[in-house]
């Protein structure tokens, strides 16, 4: 059938398409309610991937779906006589059919159908990040150098990452500060993945977000149970004491990381110290370490983050440095 016009073909009802497209991200078969309507109405379904996933959830419906990459013409045409066609989109969103059909319209030689884009499914916050793994996954099998990599090999970028985010942070510059979480969502995403191989206690992100979720519901029962909260001192009071419970430490210094910046250490020691009541006077003796200890511990009475602080004071030094060197900042 010819799309172009005719005069006896004025009146004829030009029909409708509809452009229904779905997220790779959400099952196959999750529709919205106007996709069903619209799949059941049409007087044709047609798609140009055989092996889409959708098609046998259509087909189960009850759904007939015609196999086929229908060009702009062969589109409109199908739709004369006020006849509706539904396009179940694949993938790439059917860009060619869609210039297609923009360059009949813009002819104007062609009374054309009414076009309706149609999202069957939305993705949900968060659904990149089965993307994210998707890629990790392949990474992991096809890439020489990612397939080798072992926890111990990666550890050395999981610091750097966490310092060049902390940097991001501090300079307040938010395409940075975007691009670094990425960086170190990848370190957790790749030690899931090679977690997964390991042949006595393997673990998958699965596991790692399944633990975290029920760790942040466990540790915040003023949002998820019966228990109260009004400041953030109550806050940080219940976290405390469901994570004692939890970990059932002997010691108030215990899980705290040794091998850590000495600032943080001598920092989080005194923040345990502090938090737990207990009464223990700095150790004395002689030499910077203790000075720098003293410091430390007189910060995070002040609320100040010993680290941070000192960068401040070194990134001041350093423009300094600079500024003798005849640079700029």
């Amino acid at each position: 059938m010819n799309a172009t016009s005719r005069p006896e073909d004025a009146a004829v009802d030009p029909g409708r398409i509809v452009l229904l497209t779905t997220s790779h991200r959400v099952a196959p078969g999750l529709l919205s309610w106007p996709a069903w309507q619209a799949l059941h109405a049409a007087d044709r379904v047609l798609c140009a991937d055989g092996a889409h996933p959708q098609l046998p959830y259509l087909r189960e419906a009850g759904i007939a779906v015609d196999e086929g990459a229908p060009t702009a013409e062969e589109l409109v045409a199908a739709c004369s006589g006020g006849r509706t066609v539904v396009l179940v989109a694949t993938g790439e969103g059917e860009p060619a059919l869609t210039d297609g059909l923009a360059r009949l319209a813009g002819s104007g030689r062609v009374s054309m159908p009414d076009l309706e884009l149609l999202p069957a499914s939305y993705d949900l916050p968060g659904a990149r990040l089965l993307d994210l793994v998707q890629v990790m996954d392949r990474i992991r099998l096809e890439c020489p150098w990612s397939s080798q990599q072992t926890h111990k090999g990666l550890a050395k970028y999981g610091i750097e990452e966490a310092y060049e985010l902390v940097e991001a942070i501090e300079d307040g510059d938010r395409d940075e500060l975007r691009e670094e979480l990425g960086d170190v969502l990848l370190q957790v995403v790749f030690h899931s993945r090679i977690a997964e191989e390991d042949p006595e206690t393997p673990f998958s992100i699965d596991d790692v977000a399944g633990g975290i979720v029920a760790k942040l519901i466990h540790r915040h029962p003023h949002v998820f149970g019966d228990e109260t909260a009004t400041t953030p001192e109550e806050v940080k009071e219940h976290w405390l004491r469901t994570k004692a419970i939890e970990k059932r430490r002997e010691s108030v210094t215990d899980g705290i990381p040794l091998g850590q910046p000495g600032l943080a250490l001598a920092s989080k020691l005194a923040s345990r110290v502090r938090t737990a009541g207990l009464d223990v006077p700095l150790p004395a003796g002689e030499g910077i370490g203790y000075e720098l200890l003293a410091l430390a511990a007189r910060a995070e009475a002040q609320g100040v983050d010993p680290e941070a602080a000192l960068r401040v004071a070194a990134r001041a030094y350093r423009d300094a440095v600079r500024a003798t060197e005849g640079l700029s900042s």
